[in-house]
C-alpha cells in the first residue's frame, strides 16, 4: 500500500455546495482500491508545494470570497502551470475554475486579473442567478453527466470546453459548451457534487490518479442514484 496524497485547497471559503463530499468521494476509491488516502486542508495564507500531490480540489465560493481566493492564488500560478504539464489531475467546481482565466468583471464593472492559464474571460451581472438541472456530455466519457447549475457570471473565449450541453446553462447562453479542460485538470460549474451524481466520472479522475482501474464495487448506491436522475432529466428534455 502507498499513500495518495489529496490537497483540498481554500476546503473553508470555496465549499458553497458541499464541495467537499468530492474530496470524500475520491478518498474512499482511492481507500477501495487500496492505497491510503493522504488529505492536507489549506486555505488563505498556507503555502502548498503542489509537486508533493496527486489530486487537487478547489469548490465554489461567493463571488467577495473568490476574489479574495484569486488574490492568494495568484502565487500558485507557476506551480499550477507545472502540475498540469505533468498531467497529474486536478478538479475545480463552481467559480474556483474562473480564475483560470484571462480576467473576472464583477457586477459594479470592477476587473480582476486571472491566472491567465485560459484565454477565456468572466463577465458576472447581479440582476438574477442562473440555475439549471443540466446533462452534459464529455467526449472521454461513455455516458452522460448530471447535476445543478447555480452561477451569476458568462464565460466569453474559452478554447478548451470540458462538456458539451445537452440540457441546461453553457458557459452563456449563446454556448452549447461548459467548463475547461487542461490536460487532466477539469473546471466546471456542475456542482451535485459533481463526482458523487456521476460515479463514472469518479472513475475515470481516479484511474487518472491511480494509473490503473480503480475498484467500483461499492458505488452500487451512487450509479443506482445517478440512474434515476438522468432518466428522469431526459424525460424533461424531452417534453420540451
Amino acid at each position: 500500500m502507498t499513500d495518495v496524497k489529496i490537497l483540498h485547497l481554500y476546503y473553508d471559503i470555496m465549499n458553497l455546495y458541499g464541495d467537499y463530499a468530492n474530496v470524500s468521494a475520491m478518498c474512499r476509491i482511492l481507500e477501495k482500491s487500496g492505497e491510503e488516502a493522504e488529505l492536507d486542508r489549506l486555505s488563505l495564507g498556507d503555502r502548498a508545494d503542489f509537486s508533493r500531490y496527486d489530486f487537487i480540489f478547489t469548490g465554489s465560493g461567493t463571488e467577495n470570497n473568490q476574489k479574495l481566493v484569486l488574490n492568494d492564488f495568484m502565487k500558485y500560478k507557476e506551480q499550477l502551470k507545472a502540475y498540469i504539464e505533468s498531467g497529474k489531475c486536478a478538479l475545480m467546481t463552481g467559480n474556483s475554475f474562473e480564475m483560470l482565466g484571462k480576467s473576472i468583471t464583477d457586477a459594479a464593472g470592477k476587473s480582476f486579473d486571472g491566472l491567465g492559464l485560459c484565454g477565456f474571460t468572466v463577465k458576472e451581472q447581479n440582476k438574477t442567478r442562473m440555475t439549471s438541472d443540466v446533462i452534459y456530455e464529455a467526449d472521454f466519457l461513455d455516458t452522460a453527466l448530471v447535476g445543478f447549475v447555480n452561477k451569476c457570471s458568462e464565460i466569453e473565449g474559452n478554447g478548451n470546453p470540458l462538456f458539451k450541453v445537452r440540457l441546461g446553462l453553457g458557459d452563456n447562453e449563446n454556448s452549447s459548451a461548459e467548463g475547461v479542460r487542461l490536460n487532466n485538470l477539469f473546471g466546471t460549474h456542475l456542482t451535485g457534487p459533481a463526482l458523487i451524481k456521476n460515479p463514472h466520472f469518479l472513475e475515470y479522475a481516479a484511474k487518472l490518479v491511480l494509473g490503473r482501474e480503480p475498484e467500483t464495487a461499492h458505488l452500487n448506491y451512487e450509479k443506482a442514484g445517478y440512474e434515476i436522475t438522468l432518466r428522469e432529466l431526459t424525460k424533461r428534455m424531452n417534453e420540451n
